[in-house]
């Protein structure tokens, strides 16, 4: 159906247009988001937009299937994916390109797409922002991970959230030692996911699944909350020695975090299994009160390179830039530029060294077009340059209305 004009300026529904002076302050948290990475020693890297469907599907992908837009490349004719997500291209860096023995830090930023609205904000088209560490599996490198998330949303401006800490192992655990099938599991799986209890009774009694076995897989819907380690000692006192491991690699990384940020309020819930299918360990995601939505994600997900020819453990995070801006506080405040100067058309050497000097000192000057009868206030000018004596010097407009930017 052909668009009317009225419609042209619709856009897709989860997708958005960042306009000024958004889009200004989006851009000046990407460069500090990426300089704070850099100083931790994380390489940017860049990847494409497209890629072969089997690639994007590999590993982490396979959760991203139903969210990946797919196209025919026309050169080919294979299919083709638009990312849903960085971290399977990252990881074929690491693995395919770089080939290092030693950990390696990395960091990205970019647009993916996805099919479907899923978290952050509700939008279709996240501006992810990311950061992995390749080669080291242990609590030091979740627990930096953990606190560079802390740390950007500092700079995003968000004051207040909290981090929950979950561990796929532990109901991979228990679905073994229950003797769950790959289908029993999955259906299991999803009923955790809605924390439905009578679901989840029903389905064990249906699975035969009774003893001390049935009674930790439902007891793990309500494993969550501050305390929920101590009550899973427990609860889960019958579960066999990876589940144990795994209670006890959550209580060691928070201990850790908490030798780092013992401000930051630590929250678990046993039965989130973010990225299930691919994660291998800890899994977490920062909150702030208020919103039902996680801000930032991320876990481990060891030998996520092995498709691509080297196994390496990994963890890492992820945020939506958009979504920062959202929550944020004080970034107008903080990225704020100085009002731009007016200079009038001309071609005076004098003027032009003029605008030149104050483009290099940091200042914004907006040349005036032959022709133009606007108010330099309206540009939100409140300097603009004048001859006098042929100097051209910087005098006063005035209070100026700033301009306004329709976001409709």
């Amino acid at each position: 159906m052909t668009a009317t004009n009225e419609e042209r300026w619709l856009l897709p529904a989860g997708i958005e247009e960042v306009l000024p002076p958004q889009a200004r302050i989006m851009e000046f948290l990407r460069r500090e988001l990426l300089d704070l990475y850099a100083s931790w020693g994380y390489e940017l890297v860049i990847p494409p937009f497209i890629d072969y469907l089997e690639s994007l599907l590999t590993g982490t992908g396979q959760d991203l299937d139903l969210q990946t837009f797919k196209l025919t490349d026309q050169l080919t004719g294979r299919l083709l994916g638009v990312r849903a997500d960085m971290t399977p291209q990252v990881a074929r860096m690491d693995a395919h390109h770089l080939r290092r023995d030693a950990p390696t830090r990395l960091c990205y930023l970019g647009t993916v797409l996805h099919t479907r609205a899923d978290g952050f904000g509700g939008t279709r088209s996240p501006l992810q922002i990311g950061a992995e560490i390749y080669g080291h599996s242990g609590i030091e490198s979740d627990t930096e991970i953990l606190r560079l998330i802390l740390l950007t949303l500092r700079a995003a401006g968000i004051a207040e959230s909290y981090l929950d800490l979950g561990h796929v192992g532990i109901f991979r655990g228990l679905a073994r030692q229950a003797g769950l099938d790959a289908n029993q599991e999955h259906a299991l799986f999803g009923a955790l996911q809605r924390k439905a209890i009578p679901e989840i009774e029903s389905l064990i009694g249906g699975f035969g699944v009774t003893g001390a076995p049935a009674r930790m897989l439902i007891a793990l819907a309500e494993l969550n909350g501050s305390d929920a380690l101590t009550r899973a000692d427990a609860l889960l006192s019958a579960a066999d020695r990876p589940v144990r491991e795994a209670v006890d690699y959550l209580r060691r990384l928070a201990d850790e975090l908490n030798r780092w940020h013992p401000e930051v309020s630590v929250h678990y819930d046993l039965a989130e299994l973010r990225g299930y299918h691919y994660k291998t360990g800890s899994v977490f995601a920062a909150f702030v009160p208020g919103w039902g939505l996680e801000v930032a994600r991320g876990g481990r997900y060891d030998d996520i390179g092995r498709v691509f020819g080297r196994a390496r453990p990994a963890v890492g995070f992820s945020t939506d830039l958009k979504s920062l801006l959202q929550h944020g506080q004080g970034l107008e405040q903080r990225y704020r530029e100085t009002d731009p100067v007016y200079a009038p058309w001309s071609a005076d050497p004098a003027l032009r060294e003029t605008v030149e000097r104050l483009r290099a000192s940091g200042e914004r000057v907006i040349n005036a077009l032959p022709g133009q009868q606007q108010d330099p206030r309206q540009l939100g000018c409140r300097r603009m340059l004048a001859e006098r004596d042929g100097r051209w010097e910087l005098q006063t407009l005035g209070k100026v209305d700033s301009p306004s930017f329709d976001n409709q």
